[in-house]
């Protein structure tokens, strides 16, 4: 065996270049398997722990019933959270283990000064935002419970609002147009970056009382976002949370409820089967590169039988068997799939940590780098399982050869 597998090496480096060209196929689809696994890993982490920053005991209240599919989306701008929905959560008879009920509301709007225009996101709350999405503004104050009874007309701005509107100039005091009202700076922001499926430097927070009446123009809430006194209470609360509204609606049905609850748990395990999927899908399609190397390196290994016909013949008259010929021809083979799937993990991995290093230095993101070691250990395994399938019909080919016509084979 050992005699064969020098026989084989000593074959495929007589050929570097044929040999090198061969295995490309193998190095692309291993190393673009390595990159979208891994890259995928890293983009489930960067969300999971967006989410996990929202805090462990939140409770997000949404109108319109829970989408099943692409086309159930649009339920999600229902408008069935209203004031009244509010006061009952807040009601500690009804919602017996929330520690704070915070209303909600968002929307896209151009804001100007002095000319200058940026589209940006205005975040309605309350004053409890601060503390459930750990924000603070790096100078002036945040909106009070004063500036949501009254509907101030105050705002405080993330890092990229100020950067777009202001550029150096301190912002605080001065006002920004919104829908042809002048709303007054009150703070600013630190650069955040995301959180969730929003960006922080991009964000204007409101009273969302002011939001509602005079940039929206709307009655209802987006969300209504609950905190639970603990994790462990967190089912209760949920309990508690759907039957007061269901009271409130006059639903006595389940199925026709007209909003429902998201836990941060449930968002981490809706998250990680779609990352899982999209990762699992951009792989299968990587992999359809493999298939195509290894009928590459059967033509290859075919084309190679028939040039060494004359080794061939050679070796049998000198006592090699149709086995040994097999044997060499089936290594070849498999040496250039494992060779090709050891590449293309070393540049998949490569690339994929200068793409993860980028990402976060470039985009300020906390995008990680890890090793997808069960995507090595699969594109290895089938590099080689694919230079065994396709290399055993070329080595059948040459095994089968006559002797005495391979000799005389010019």
């Amino acid at each position: 065996m050992l005699y064969s597998v020098k026989t084989s090496f000593r074959g495929l480096r007589i050929n570097k270049s044929r040999s090198a060209l061969t295995i490309l196929g193998i190095v692309i689809g291993v190393g673009a398997i390595i990159i979208v696994v891994a890259l995928g890993h890293g983009a489930q982490d960067l969300i999971l722990n967006q989410i996990r920053g929202i805090g462990s005991k939140t409770i997000a209240v949404v109108p319109g019933r829970h989408p099943k599919g692409p086309s159930d989306v649009v339920q999600t701008f229902s408008d069935s959270l209203k004031e009244r929905d509010l006061k009952a959560l807040k009601q500690k008879s009804n919602v017996p283990y929330a520690e704070d009920v915070m209303p909600i509301v968002f929307g896209g709007v151009s804001g100007e000064y002095q000319g200058e225009t940026y589209w940006f996101t205005i975040f309605g709350g309350t004053e409890q935002m601060a503390k459930q999405f750990d924000i603070s503004p790096d100078r002036g104050a945040f909106i009070t419970p004063e500036d949501v009874t009254g509907r101030a007309e105050a705002i405080v701005i993330g890092a990229k609002v100020k950067q777009e509107l202001f550029g150096e100039m301190d912002p605080i005091g001065q006002k920004i147009k919104i829908k042809g009202r002048n709303f007054r700076i009150i703070g600013t922001m630190p650069s955040k970056g995301q959180l969730a499926f929003f960006n922080l430097d991009e964000v204007g927070i409101m009273p969302y009382t002011t939001a509602q009446q005079y940039v929206f123009g709307i009655k209802h809430y987006n969300r209504i976002i609950v905190s639970a006194a603990s994790e462990e209470l967190i089912p209760a609360t949920v309990a508690d949370i759907k039957q007061t509204l269901r009271d409130n609606h006059g639903i006595t049905d389940p199925a026709k409820d007209d909003f429902f609850t998201e836990t941060q748990g449930e968002a981490i395990e809706q998250v990680s089967v779609i990352t899982n999927i999209l990762t699992l899908f951009l792989a299968s399609v990587a992999a359809i590169s493999l298939v195509v190397g290894g009928i590459g390196i059967m033509n290859i290994m075919l084309v190679s039988v028939t040039e060494r016909t004359r080794e061939i013949g050679l070796r049998k008259a000198v006592g090699a068997t149709e086995g040994n010929i097999m044997t060499q021809f089936l290594l070849e083979a498999i040496m250039l799939t494992v060779s090709g799937g050891v590449i293309g993990i070393i540049l998949g991995s490569l690339l994929s940590f200068v793409t993860a290093l980028a990402l976060s230095r470039v985009y300020s993101l906390d995008w990680t780098f890890s090793f997808p070691l069960s995507a090595a250990l699969l594109g290895f395994g089938v590099s080689a399982t694919v230079g065994l399938i396709f290399g055993l019909y070329p080595a059948r080919q040459a095994a089968k050869k006559n002797p005495i016509e391979a000799l005389r084979y010019e």
